[in-house]
């Protein structure tokens, strides 16, 4: 994993509609940055599905406990809730669209949330206290 984790997103991916890339589990993803209140509210909603190496990172703009659901989602994801810092604090793994309304929420604050593939967390070892390279 990169040591980037404790820098700041740059200034690119904290503007809609962007893209970046994040390290987890020893992959780099790219994402679609999610950093408006009108981008965080569409996320993944309607598309069809992702790649193996992509994701949707969604920045918030201060620490919360952030829940998200499954409205209008044609796939099955993994959600990964993320401190400041950068270190995992959650993981919903396997997260279907069966599941809407269900809200699922880290009891732990975070500043940011990243949604991967189903399967991602399981395939690539992911777990609480990783650190994510942002």
């Amino acid at each position: 994993m990169q040591n980037s984790a404790q820098t700041p997103l740059p200034v690119a991916a904290t503007q809609n509609p962007a893209s970046s890339t994040v390290r987890i589990g020893g992959e780099t993803l790219r994402v679609t940055v999610a950093a408006t209140e009108a981008a965080r509210e569409r996320g993944l909603s309607g598309r069809t599905g992702l790649l193996g190496d992509e994701g949707m990172l969604f920045v918030f703009p201060r620490d919360g406990t952030y829940a998200f659901w499954m409205k209008d989602m044609l796939f099955s994801i993994d959600i990964i809730w993320i401190s400041p810092g950068g270190r995992i604090v959650h993981v919903a793994p396997n997260v279907s669209p069966a599941t809407y309304p269900e809200d699922f929420v880290s009891p732990a604050s975070a500043r940011y949330v990243l949604e991967v593939p189903a399967g991602f967390v399981d395939a690539h070892g992911v777990k609480v206290g990783d650190i994510v390279g942002l």
